[in-house]
């Protein structure tokens, strides 16, 4: 019943999604830059044309084409989700495939609360259809705890006084249980080996939690907020302790994406020794202006092992 299982869950994504508005868009896979997170690394691909030998990748997310269309003032592209397949060279697990099914959707012109409704409302979806949902899962609700709290509830610290390399690495002292890295590292880092180690694990004790307000380095494509810049807003939703998808306030200020790639592309090589194009197309998409948007990226053999506790779900890599 694994594909069966498969097949209801992403047609019961489209339904939700088109019940509301959406409009199911595709993007192509092969595309000039796949993504410019740090440790997520693309599957490169090669042609040849007119004799020259010319190089793609296969996105590890549909993220830039998705944004284009949103820049696109001609088309007015509202609200927007795409389901289909990206790439990402990691190891395969019961819950993760190097090629997998991806959601992601947009809104333009709202906010990140926007996305949390979503969120919620797909989940509650999910819980009342006729999948072979687990039971730990009945009458749950979504509890809301930004980064901040879960540092006080589960190590008695704020993690917003440690928001520079030397404060945090100093933090990281105290727990000769979590090994520090022989090399110099940025702070986000350091953060997640502390989080993953003395956080993640205890984060089941909520079958439906969801994140927000993370510390301001971990910033990546968010806005920070106004009224405590110390943190950004994203959020993450995490299902029996499994994370599921990643939502960002959109930042829409070209420079400073421009100014983070940079960031992202110096750390990329000196951490693993390569380096990736600049996204030219997708710059000058935005130079028409991205408008104010909020989007999220979910996965969806996460999102069907967490409610069903079914691994493997999907056709088998070849």
């Amino acid at each position: 019943m694994r594909l069966r299982y498969q097949f209801e869950l992403l047609q019961l994504i489209r339904n939700f999604f088109t019940q509301q508005g959406f409009l199911d868009v595709l993007t192509p896979p092969a595309v000039e830059n796949p993504g410019m997170e740090v440790h997520i690394h693309p599957f490169q691909l090669y042609s040849v044309v007119k004799g020259e030998k010319k190089a793609s990748y296969l996105h590890t997310s549909p993220e830039f084409c998705l944004k284009q269309l949103l820049s696109d003032k001609e088309e007015n592209f509202e609200k927007i989700f795409s389901l289909s397949y990206c790439f990402r060279d990691e190891p395969n697990s019961p819950i993760h495939r190097s090629q997998f099914i991806m959601l992601e959707w947009y809104r333009k012109h709202e906010r990140y609360e926007k996305i949390m409704e979503d969120v919620e409302n797909l989940i509650t979806t999910c819980l009342k259809s006729n999948l072979p949902i687990r039971k730990n899962l009945s009458h749950q609700k979504i509890v809301k705890k930004t980064m901040q709290e879960l540092f006080l509830e589960f190590l008695g610290i704020d993690i917003l006084n440690y928001l520079d390399i030397q404060s945090i690495k100093g933090l990281l002292k105290n727990y000769p249980d979590v090994p520090l890295p022989l090399i110099d590292c940025d702070w986000d880092d350091y953060f997640f080996l502390l989080y993953l180690n003395k956080i993640e694990p205890h984060l089941n004790k909520y079958p439906l939690l969801l994140i927000y307000e993370f510390p301001a380095p971990l910033s990546a494509l968010s806005t920070l907020k106004k009224s405590d810049p110390r943190v950004c807003e994203r959020f993450e939703l995490y299902i029996n302790g499994v994370e599921l998808c990643n939502c960002f306030n959109e930042l829409t200020d070209l420079a400073e994406q421009k100014k983070r790639f940079h960031e992202q592309s110096q750390a990329k090589k000196r951490l693993y020794g390569y380096e990736l194009p600049e996204p030219k197309s997708f710059y000058k998409s935005l130079e028409q202006g991205l408008p104010p948007c909020a989007g999220v990226a979910l996965g969806v053999e996460r999102l069907l092992y967490s409610l069903c506790e079914v691994s493997h779900p999907f056709f088998d890599a070849t």
